[in-house]
């Protein structure tokens, strides 16, 4: 998939597979020592309030589910030019009540937040745009996800060299919700010479819900 610059909703995958291929880098990057530190963080993780990435520099995203059929994706990336338009765009125009607001006009009164889309009734939505923006940062941030090939390019350093097949693999468990701890363990490779901490993935892994679906029901999109 490409996505448009502005982005457009269309150009947004389903949640569940951009949450599954969003949540097996979290899970592949888990450590007990990240879980337990205070502070700021980087990388891709998951907690309470959903999955994060955070480059610590040009671009920062959360991705939470809120209630059944309901998702919401804000963030940052520095390609966006929302922020700094000549007119003032209101991010959250035409939102849904269930939006997390304190969470966001936090952001926007720290001059932190870059776009804000949203997903219900089957479908992605933003506020609208005037016609002179030219990037809202959501390709520059989101198409390492969106695009199924970067988002494989992702795990390569942290599974078993093999051309691919390892990748492969979880990428179409996790995307089928049926990814175990045992083919984890089975293809996760040292990082930066460190064993994989598969205590702490594996319970990224159960907190993303990876594996509580069948191969009948897998989303598709």
């Amino acid at each position: 998939m490409t996505i448009q610059r502005p982005g457009l909703p269309g150009d947004l995958p389903s949640p569940e597979v951009l949450w599954a291929r969003w949540a097996l880098v979290a899970v592949l990057e888990a450590t007990t020592e990240a879980e337990e530190a205070t502070g700021y963080r980087t990388g891709c993780w998951i907690d309470d309030e959903g999955l994060h990435l955070d480059d610590c520099g040009c671009t920062w995203w959360t991705f939470s589910r809120v209630g059944e059929g309901r998702y919401v994706l804000f963030g940052e990336d520095e390609s966006s030019g929302v922020k700094w338009h000549g007119s003032p765009i209101d991010m959250l125009a035409g939102g849904p009540d269930w939006l997390p607001y304190e969470e966001l006009r936090d952001r926007l009164a720290g001059n932190e937040l870059g776009c804000v889309y949203w997903y219900e009734n089957g479908a992605w939505a933003r506020a609208p745009y005037p016609e002179d923006l030219k990037d809202d940062g959501l390709d520059c941030g989101m198409s390492r996800f969106v695009d199924r090939d970067d988002a494989l390019s992702l795990l390569d350093d942290h599974v078993r060299y093999d051309g691919g097949t390892s990748a492969e693999t979880l990428m179409e468990h996790a995307e089928g919700y049926r990814l175990t701890p045992e083919l984890l363990a089975s293809l996760a490779a040292p990082a930066d010479g460190t064993a994989p901490d598969l205590p702490a993935m594996t319970r990224a892994l159960h907190r993303a819900e990876l594996t509580s679906r069948t191969a009948a029901e897998a989303p598709t999109g």
